[in-house]
């Protein structure tokens, strides 16, 4: 009888930890209670891949309540075709995604935002560009419509990409304050044929999930990095 009662008190306490997004002992901490920074927000996605020439990982997004982080939902998810860089220090056109941690200040989508999207979420029209012409004084900003300063050939026609921004996130990299060359356009979007151009994508109905779960006022963020090595994403 004594040992019955030890075994379901074990068992209690290893699901309320796991409930409250805690390791049992011995096992890992969840991975946002494992990074250096998550946003100071109470929700975040993580995108994490292999290694850096990984053009593949997961992606989880993650709720904090009562102290711990709970996983709300996983998918799949690619990166760029020529894997993932530091984002301090990447280079515009290399077809890598840029690891750290980021917001997400608005959704956009060439179809209408997921019932119960509340995050803002604007509409891509016949017009609607994202420019990313490094002579622009519109660099790395959507655009409607293109400015003349901003050369169609250095910039994305997002209505041209109807699968992949059916539905999208705004990615904050390089956003706040422009660094010309660092990259432009970088966004969560639905998957393509393959890998992205520096992106992050996931399946169709992943990205509708992220759109209903995601709530402005919980300030959620991204972190984008590998499982170790110097763009570690417990380093973000």
């Amino acid at each position: 009888m004594r040992s019955r009662s030890v075994v379901i008190a074990s068992l209690t306490g290893a699901i309320t930890l796991l409930i409250l997004g805690a390791a049992p002992p011995g096992g890992p901490a969840p991975l946002p209670a494992r990074m250096a920074d998550t946003g100071g927000g109470s929700q975040l996605v993580t995108a994490q891949a292999a290694r850096t020439g990984s053009t593949t990982g997961t992606v989880t997004w993650w709720d904090r309540r009562d102290g711990g982080w709970i996983p709300a939902g996983s998918a799949a998810a690619r990166f760029g075709a020529k894997g993932l860089a530091d984002g301090g220090s990447r280079k515009q056109g290399t077809y890598t995604t840029p690891t750290g941690l980021y917001g997400l200040p608005f959704a956009f989508g060439t179809e209408p935002a997921p019932v119960g999207t509340t995050t803002a979420y604007r509409r891509v029209h016949r017009d609607s560009w994202w420019c990313q012409d490094n002579d622009s004084r519109s660099y790395n900003r959507w655009t409607e419509p293109r400015p003349a300063d901003c050369r169609a050939t250095e910039s994305e026609h997002l209505a041209s990409y109807a699968t992949q921004y059916a539905h999208a996130f705004v990615i904050a990299y390089n956003y706040d304050r422009p660094v010309r060359g660092r990259g432009a356009g970088i966004f969560l979007h639905v998957n393509g044929s393959g890998a992205t151009a520096g992106c992050v994508s996931v399946p169709a109905d992943a990205m509708r999930r992220i759109l209903r779960w995601a709530e402005p006022a919980r300030r959620p963020h991204i972190a984008i990095g590998t499982a170790s090595g110097t763009t570690a994403i417990t380093r973000y």
